[in-house]
């Protein structure tokens, strides 16, 4: 949409007043008066200028940010708050009141990515999202899906560069010159008219609703095998997708309940059944699927009476085809109302992720900035309306892959990035990239690098092709310990890979050394880049020691948090079997940091923690002339030997 277009739209208001500026500096998580305060900015008591004409009962409000993220999901959340902690003003734009998308407790799937369940040990996603599983795994052991909400908020929340519109509609976009210079967005629930104007854009809207008002490239549905010589693509071209689901959980109520399913319910018979497993009870099925077929944007309300139809109609067979009469004293709980989508629009990147990549085929692209290992899992259209087949083809991968920055921003609307399904991807390969897990750390990439580009001036296209920013970019992530295969930490201003490192002892081959080895997970029955020491040889230390004294104001250490393990929140008990739901037994939980001073002398005490249940941790100091810093761990969460993958000192 042109200028012009907007401001018609609009209403032609010229005498917007009330200026917000999103977010503001600092990294010291805001007070609750100060979180307060920020919502007479999004809702301004005493508004000021013009109403649109065509909504003369909408208030208008105008923001301003540095990046403008559209959609909530675990993309946009992760793509939002790494932006945030970079240093950009971010606005975070979601259509529904909570966050998480599909992950959220309004659709309950769970998240799954690299690790293929379990599948691919070792492999489990870094940075945000694994912040993120190891403070649910901890504070919500029950599995609440609600409390996963909760968590989100929280953690948008925290970010003092971050102002988040919930129940906030994207409808429209003004450019110019190729760029996206605003948008247009609603809340009904509180009447108000959003303008949104930032330098960079982030679509994480799964739909591509961002994309599609500003006129970006995009595709839908499958390309034929002729285009990219996929083996795994059609034979012909067509817009048929992955179908979208509807899930239940269901419990053991301890006394017979009947079940009578509306007269609209499908009819479900065992034939239909033969390649679909309903042993178990408490938490279905992906398998409901339906909708590929046709539209899944504009034939949602239909795919939705679909979807329900069929779980009420599986549910009708588990409770009274006489096939499963120790379902009797089960029942519902809980019915999703939103069909969790799969798949819908993906945009054009200056590169386009197909099979040949993901199989390897190609070589490591030099701008990977995440990774994916989900198998090729293709599902056919009409999910449920094709019983006679198997309702998945899934196609393991012989490795993880990486997933380059050229993918994440748009070919032709130059500050246009994006992150989660409808990245840059041919059908065959987005059946990988689409789950959460892999969604959560593109949108950490794209938030990332959104933040260099406004710090730097530069737009997307441009951070790639300045190698030496680019390679900032990677350094910069990997600091987040997000994970990019064949990286390793190379950053000059690590300090710590300058110094000496010996310990009190050590376990194996997991040498003190290990830690500056520039990689922070090993795959199981690995000791290549951890320094490990048994307990019952007395508390273990580390210790970074220089030549000549250091300025040092941030100590960075990376721990053991059990990659080899799944972690996900799951309505499944068997996938939930597989996981500690609680603090990681191999994660350092007590632990002292010292410093022996310049000048030398007595070591001074930096920090002493409790209680610690994360990975990645950071302790910032007023700056102090150092020789040696030692960490000594005094306890993990139960395993008997202490673990420590990488330390980083900073000036």
């Amino acid at each position: 949409m042109n200028r012009r277009e907007f401001l018609t739209l609009t209403g032609g208001l010229t005498g917007y007043t009330v200026f917000v500026q999103a977010g503001g500096p600092g990294v010291a998580p805001p007070a609750r008066e100060e979180i307060a305060a920020q919502f007479e900015r999004i809702a301004p008591p005493h508004p000021a200028g013009d109403r649109f004409a065509v909504e003369p009962h909408m208030t208008p409000v105008e923001l301003t940010c540095d990046v403008l993220v559209a959609g909530g999901g675990m993309a946009g959340v992760c793509a939002a708050i790494a932006a945030a902690r970079h240093g950009a003003r971010v606005v975070l734009i979601q259509d529904r009141s909570r966050l998480g998308g599909n992950a959220s407790s309004e659709v309950k799937m769970h998240i799954v990515g690299a690790n293929a369940h379990g599948g691919r040990p070792g492999w489990r996603e870094g940075g945000l999202i694994e912040e993120f599983r190891l403070d649910d795994a901890v504070n919500n052991p029950h599995r609440s899906f609600e409390l996963w909400d909760l968590l989100l908020y929280d953690k948008v929340m925290r970010e003092p560069n971050l102002t988040l519109l919930l129940d906030t509609t994207l409808f429209a976009a003004e450019t110019g010159e190729g760029l996206i210079r605003r948008v247009l967005a609603r809340c009904d629930k509180t009447e108000h008219l959003y303008r949104v104007a930032a330098k960079q854009f982030l679509d994480c809207t799964g739909d591509s609703r961002l994309g599609l008002e500003a006129e970006a490239e995009f595709r839908v549905g499958r390309e034929a095998k002729s285009e990219f010589g996929e083996s795994l693509a059609c034979d012909e071209a067509d817009r048929q997708t992955l179908g979208s689901s509807i899930l239940f959980t269901a419990r053991d109520y301890g006394r017979p309940l009947p079940f009578t399913p509306p007269v609209w319910a499908r009819k479900v018979t065992r034939e239909m059944l033969q390649f679909r497993g309903i042993s178990s009870w408490e938490y279905g099925y992906w398998w409901i699927e339906w909708g590929g077929q046709l539209d899944s944007i504009r034939d949602n309300e239909r795919i939705r009476f679909e979807l329900l139809a069929i779980v009420l109609g599986v549910w009708d067979y588990i409770k009274n085809s006489g096939d499963r009469p120790d379902s009797a004293n089960w029942g519902m709980d809980w019915i999703g109302f939103i069909p969790g989508k799969r798949e819908s629009r993906r945009l054009v990147g200056d590169y386009i992720l197909t099979q040949h990549d993901l199989q390897g085929q190609r070589g490591e692209p030099e701008d990977a900035v995440a990774v994916g290992g989900w198998p090729l899992d293709d599902h056919p259209p009409s999910g449920f309306d094709a019983w006679r087949e198997p309702p998945f083809r899934s196609v393991p991968l012989p490795d993880v892959y990486n997933i380059p920055l050229r993918c994440l921003y748009s070919r032709n609307v130059r500050n246009l990035w994006m992150a989660g399904r409808n990245i840059s991807a041919s059908h065959v390969a987005f059946s990988s990239t689409r789950v959460m897990a892999t969604c959560a750390v593109i949108g950490q990439a794209a938030g990332t690098a959104a933040a260099l580009c406004v710090r730097h001036g530069l737009l997307p296209r441009q951070l790639y092709e300045d190698k030496a920013r680019l390679h900032e970019l990677q350094q910069t992530l990997l600091r987040d310990d997000q994970t990019i295969k064949g990286l390793k930490n190379e950053d000059p201003a690590d300090l710590a890979r300058t110094a000496k490192v010996s310990a009190s002892h050590f376990h194996g081959p997991a040498r003190p050394q290990n830690v500056l080895s520039g990689e922070v997970r090993d795959l199981p029955g690995q000791w290549t880049h951890c320094w490990a020491a048994k307990f019952d040889e007395g508390e273990p230390w580390l210790e970074l020691a220089w030549d000549q004294p250091q300025r040092i104001r941030e100590v960075q250490i990376t721990f053991d948090s059990g990659f080899h393990r799944e972690l996900t929140l799951s309505a499944s008990d068997h996938v939930s079997r597989q996981m500690v739901r609680a603090p990681q037994p191999e994660t350092v939980r007590d632990y002292t940091l010292s410093c022996q001073p310049g000048g030398g002398g007595e070591w001074r005490e930096l920090t002493r923690v409790t209680g610690n249940h994360q990975r990645l941790v950071r302790h910032r100091f007023e700056p102090v002339e150092v020789r040696a810093l030692r960490l000594q761990v005094h306890a993990t969460h139960g395993d008997p030997i202490a673990r420590v993958y990488e330390v980083r000192a900073y000036g």
